[in-house]
């Protein structure tokens, strides 16, 4: 019975382990980079003054994906990083994309942004 238990409690700590990481890497670029490229057309003035739906409900998912301080700074660092290899990119229309798309994030979009100074 003994090893039993020993097992349980390593298979436990294992799963938990997992769950923890999980949690932790709640937020990576490649899916904000997914969620964002409907908006690249309005990002570098080639799709009107407007963001196309598609790009509004890109926005919408990732502000879903802010949940946590920590989510928010990834969040943050990935836009930020996204904005930075982007040639063309009108930061104004960067700026204001959430706007127009009726969401109100809880990180900066700029290419300039310090994301560790996110609470």
């Amino acid at each position: 019975m003994k090893i039993s238990a020993v097992a349980l409690f390593a298979v436990v700590a294992v799963v938990s382990s997992l769950v923890v990481m999980h949690v932790q890497a709640a937020v990576n670029c490649g899916q904000v980079d997914a969620a964002l490229i409907p908006c690249i057309g309005y990002l570098t003035g080639q799709g009107g003054d407007s963001p196309s739906p598609s790009c509004c409900a890109g926005v919408r998912a990732v502000k879903e994906l802010a949940q946590t301080t920590a989510d928010k700074r990834a969040l943050c660092s990935c836009v930020k990083a996204a904005a930075g290899r982007s040639a063309g990119l009108n930061d104004g229309a960067a700026q204001s994309l959430p706007g127009k798309c009726g969401v109100q994030l809880s990180i900066p979009v700029s290419r300039t942004f310090n994301c560790d100074t996110i609470n």
